[in-house]
């Protein structure tokens, strides 16, 4: 399958909008990528499916995580995080994509997770700031990313963390192991 059939079978799971948005993750994860030496082609075919599975029924989404038998204690935590293993499980199943990094850069695009590798930070990144973005601090993302992926996505995940807080929500512990893994490696 080639790229162009690939982005139109993902186009097709999705409404404009967020499609709007997948193009927006591709554009600044190839940036990204450009800017900080990762591969921009791996970056773009993360991002391409980086949101494969979000407006899948949340029983098909888990039933996929069950599926692929990883990923299953996100099952115990909100909902809006189920459709990044399950978009992983599918790249990999479905599309037959084997590089471990865009798909750990898929599966860990909205929790992050400790040692994330270059390619799963740009990603990352690059779902909070994509140019259709716009919600308080995101200015702010954008110019920590022209100078370093850490600060940037410490500074996303702990506004992510402080938005559930004060709504009194459940915080992924990957999110916070996260967090401070960042925070010990900026602090090195």
């Amino acid at each position: 399958m080639n790229r162009e059939q690939l982005i139109e079978i993902v186009r097709e799971q999705m409404p404009e909008k967020r499609w709007q948005h997948t193009l927006g993750v591709m554009e600044t994860s190839v940036r990204l990528a450009e800017q900080y030496g990762a591969d921009p082609a791996k970056a773009e075919l993360a991002a391409i499916l980086h949101d494969y599975c979000k407006y899948w029924q949340v029983d098909e989404q888990a039933e996929v995580v069950r599926e692929s038998g990883r990923d299953l204690e996100v099952l115990e935590y909100d909902k809006q995080l189920w459709h990044a293993p399950a978009a992983a499980w599918i790249a990999e199943e479905t599309f037959q994509i084997e590089d471990e990094d865009i798909l750990n850069a898929i599966r860990y695009h909205t929790s992050g997770r400790p040692n994330m590798s270059l390619l799963e930070k740009i990603v990352g990144l690059a779902d909070y700031i994509e140019p259709g973005r716009d919600f308080p601090g995101v200015e702010r993302l954008r110019e920590l990313a022209a100078t370093s992926l850490d600060e940037a996505l410490l500074a996303g995940f702990e506004g992510t963390i402080r938005v559930l807080l004060d709504q009194r929500k459940i915080v992924y512990p990957l999110t916070l192991l996260t967090r401070n893994d960042l925070v010990a490696k900026l602090n090195m």
